[in-house]
């Protein structure tokens, strides 16, 4: 059986806005809490008007101080776009405020367009450094040296786990060189997965942290008491991934009853090639489908994507697939 966690993607709706996302966040992970979920993480999006999730500590820290026992971190950090010292001290920081609690998911991507790269700063060859970037970034967040002059304060000797996200196969080649557990984001970049998964496994080493490969699926789950209505929820996560291909990054939108008159066929080939692998039906129809998603990729962990328009209708999308994955809630 498979570990399940979520991906909150801190949706700013056109009913709440991004106060009302970030307190929805912490909403979900109180009862991802109970519920039994292993843990929750947020993602480094820039630029993006319907996503609350971009200064990604600082979020963390937020989730973390609403709940008690689930994991918080970051699905992912886009190491490029920052110092890795920086994010040492940040993620040490936090690790001291919640000890034992604390993700570190890196990825190379820049999580936004490429005029907002140069108001990172971010320089276009940030990206070939990301391994040795990585590296750093763990040796600051370990125990300190006796005549180490350089230290991440209060980072250092924190530990805190690292992971590597991808949604190619270099992430999995450096995930399984590091020795560090690998993330495959295929609730949007599904055609590599199972040969990513491949080369992971093959090229994995033992570390420090890990013994043996642990992979992670990403996937979008949306979950309702019948078929019919978790299709019809799922066309707020469809007319998503629609408008980025029109250039029409806005808020989330209500559902719709009918997506073929939102989208036109080519959209519709592009958004759905895109979301191939998600699970959307009853508990019955959900239980299959991650039966059969763990059964092909033998793994380790589901991280959950459910991009549910409606708080109160996202909270039982996740609590009926807690249900179907046999997942524990805390007494």
């Amino acid at each position: 059986m498979a570990a399940l966690s979520i991906l909150d993607l801190v949706r700013v709706t056109e009913e709440t806005d991004a106060r009302g996302a970030l307190y929805n966040a912490r909403d979900v992970a109180r009862h991802a809490e109970a519920l039994g979920y292993r843990r929750i993480w947020v993602a480094e999006h820039h630029n993006m008007a319907g996503i609350a999730s971009a200064a990604t500590s600082v979020v963390i820290g937020h989730i973390a101080a609403g709940t008690k026992t689930i994991r918080v971190g970051a699905g992912g950090i886009m190491l490029p776009n920052h110092a890795p010292y920086v994010i040492a001290e940040q993620f040490g920081t936090l690790a001291r405020l919640f000890p034992d609690r604390i993700d570190l998911g890196l990825g190379r991507a820049p999580g936004t367009d490429q005029l907002t790269l140069r108001a990172l700063r971010r320089t276009p060859e940030s990206a070939e450094n990301f391994p040795q970037d990585v590296l750093e970034v763990q040796a600051f967040l370990a125990a300190a040296g006796p005549n180490q002059r350089i230290q991440a304060v209060p980072a250092a000797g924190t530990d805190v786990p690292l992971w590597i996200l991808g949604s190619s196969n270099f992430g999995a080649m450096l995930a399984g060189e590091l020795g560090l557990p690998y993330a495959f984001a295929s609730h949007f970049a599904p055609e590599l997965l199972i040969q990513a998964l491949q080369i992971y496994r093959a090229r994995f080493k033992p570390s420090e942290q890990l013994d043996r490969p642990y992979t992670m699926v990403g996937v979008n789950i949306i979950a309702a008491d019948t078929d019919e209505e978790a299709r019809r929820l799922a066309t707020t996560q469809q007319m998503s991934f629609t408008n980025i291909f029109r250039g029409a990054r806005g808020l989330s939108q209500p559902p719709i009853d009918d997506i073929e008159s939102y989208w036109s066929p080519s959209e519709k080939v592009q958004a759905m090639r895109m979301l191939a692998r998600s699970i959307i039906g009853s508990p019955a129809t959900v239980r299959a489908g991650i039966d059969a998603l763990v059964a092909e990729t033998g793994a380790d962990e589901l991280m959950i994507v459910s991009d549910v328009y409606d708080h109160q209708k996202r909270l039982r999308s996740f609590e009926l697939i807690a249900e179907a994955g046999g997942i524990t809630p805390q007494t």
